[in-house]
């Protein structure tokens, strides 16, 4: 079908989740998508399941109108919807970007608040109600699908911003789009202001919020809005956006999913299993970095280091879950061991990696890893496996062994490195390409190993501040069987710690080989390192 009507678009329990990561989220500073980009989150888009794609402001560029006319022209599923100002020439713009589309959105707007009227469009409360019946109408000829925004909906007299939006209904607009353009709002008053619009304008039409995030209330006053009636949500994913951001779509969809007895009936058709993957996508392309303490998608949001909360977990995970991490895409619960760690995700650690003590070991290898983690920020696999095999006899046995490491590279000849090691006793000298330095080193360690696998995450932090300061490179390697293992070297040379720290994940790798324990019989996750 081409157009929706109304009342297949919703329903009273259905919130519509309208992404605007292409539109809104691409004006964020220092973002600048091109179309082969735009089309991969597009793509995701349609995955998670958002109910509109806000592809971008056709008249912007053409460098967005193409965007646009390229995710309307391949992506099915979503409504597509491009922005566009009251003027006709920018409503003909949008309509010809997202034409190709089998369901389409025009989504116009004009300010009514009395700060943007006076001194960025300097009309007259007159003129802006005219423009907005006549950009309405003018969508309308295009379409039946659409939306009218009222921009800085917050600081708007109430009385002229619904003669506003009274007439945009009456002109056709299907959906009105409440914004906090500056983030002006808290959530009583918001709920409030989106009650009393449902109250004084009349028709048959969709309410809908856009919130910004400058006082830190984008997804509070979303919710709020849903709970005053509003059931079309603007959001964005990992809340990207002008300024502070706008709401975050993983945050609103998981309250909405989490706590059903204060949203009763309520239901989004978000697959939230790809929320993660989705996060990942959008931080990539947009070189926009997620925070660790993202709430739904940070890589701590179902991590635990505090010994009361790791004992807690390892009992009943809802004790401090509330969320199953799989449910968003994050795989397991993370125990992390520091120096907050208690006894319990110790020991649970060191039977993960085949090392079942207790007792007085136990005790004794428990001080010794408190000593440590008051020394290190994150205790490793390799930490861990020393401290059990020392507190039960044993001794670790170095398979391999670092001697020397020559490098050379630069912008005009190929990164080489010459290593010499001592493998089983014996020294051996090899030489590597590789596309940097660190490549090369690692490359050679390969080769005078023999080792089969691949590196899944590298690290390189400072230890201290200044030039002179100590490399500390962390690295997690998986075998060929399966294994992940991590490794840790320590230099002034960030090539020799990379060296060093590849060798400590491959000793470990060999002495579990040595054991004969089967690597597949024991759970080995990579998040202890």
């Amino acid at each position: 079908m081409s157009e929706q009507t109304m009342s297949e678009r919703t329903s009273a329990d259905r919130v519509i989740i309208f992404d605007t990561t292409l539109r809104d989220g691409e004006q964020s500073p220092g973002i600048s998508l091109d179309v082969g980009e735009k089309l991969e989150i597009a793509e995701q888009l349609a995955r998670l399941g958002v109910d509109y794609i806000e592809a971008g402001f056709p008249i912007a560029s053409q460098g967005d109108f193409e965007a646009v006319h390229a995710i309307a022209s391949s992506i099915e599923g979503p409504t597509i919807c491009g922005l566009s100002r009251t003027a006709h020439k920018d409503i003909d713009r949008c309509w010809e970007a997202i034409e190709p589309a089998t369901n389409r959105r025009i989504h116009t707007f004009i300010a009514t608040s009395p700060t943007h009227m006076e001194h960025k469009l300097k009309m007259s409360p007159a003129q802006v109600l005219a423009e907005a019946i006549s950009a309405v109408g003018r969508a309308r000829e295009y379409t039946d699908d659409v939306e009218f925004s009222p921009e800085d909906a917050s600081r708007s007299d109430f009385d002229f911003m619904c003669d506003v939006l009274q007439a945009a209904v009456d002109a056709g607009a299907g959906t009105l789009n409440i914004p906090d353009t500056v983030g002006f709002a808290t959530p009583l008053e918001w709920s409030e202001r989106i009650r009393a619009i449902r109250e004084r304008v009349s028709g048959d039409y969709v309410i809908s919020t856009h919130c910004h995030n400058d006082l830190g209330l984008a997804v509070a006053n979303s919710l709020a809005a849903v709970e005053a009636g509003a059931r079309q949500v603007e959001c964005t994913i990992n809340g990207i956006g002008e300024r502070a951001g706008n709401a975050a779509m993983e945050e609103i969809v998981m309250a909405l999913r989490t706590r059903p007895d204060s949203y009763p009936g309520l239901e989004v058709d978000i697959r939230t299993e790809e929320l993660a993957k989705s996060s990942r996508i959008v931080s990539r392309l947009t070189g926009y970095p997620v925070q660790y303490n993202k709430a739904v998608v940070g890589r701590n949001a179902f991590a635990h280091e505090a010994g009361i909360h790791q004992h807690g977990v390892l009992n009943e995970r809802t004790t401090y879950e509330i969320m199953d991490p799989a449910a968003v895409g994050q795989g397991e619960s993370q125990l992390v061991l520091g120096k907050h760690s208690g006894r319990a995700a110790f020991r649970d650690a060191l039977q993960k990696l085949g090392h079942d003590i207790h007792g007085d070991a136990l005790n004794s290898a428990f001080t010794r890893f408190k000593e440590l983690a008051d020394r290190k920020v994150q205790l490793s696999d390799a930490d861990l496996e020393a401290l059990a095999i020392e507190e039960v006899g044993g001794s670790v046995q170095h398979a391999y062994e670092f001697v020397s490491l020559d490098v050379s590279g630069g912008t005009a000849s190929t990164p080489t490195a010459d290593l010499v090691m001592r493998v089983a006793g014996d020294e051996v000298a090899v030489t590597c390409e590789g596309d940097g330095m660190v490549d090369a080193s690692c490359s050679a360690v390969k080769l005078a190993t023999g080792a089969e696998g691949r590196m899944t995450d590298y690290n390189v932090t400072s230890v201290t501040g200044g030039v002179d300061a100590l490399a500390d490179v962390a690295l997690t390697f998986e075998s060929v069987e399966g294994v992940k293992v991590s490794g840790r070297g320590l230099s002034t040379d960030v090539v020799e710690a990379s060296a060093r720290a590849f060798i400590g994940a491959l000793n470990k790798i060999a002495r579990i080989r040595e054991s004969g324990e089967d690597p597949n019989a024991v759970d080995r996750p990579g998040h202890i390192g």
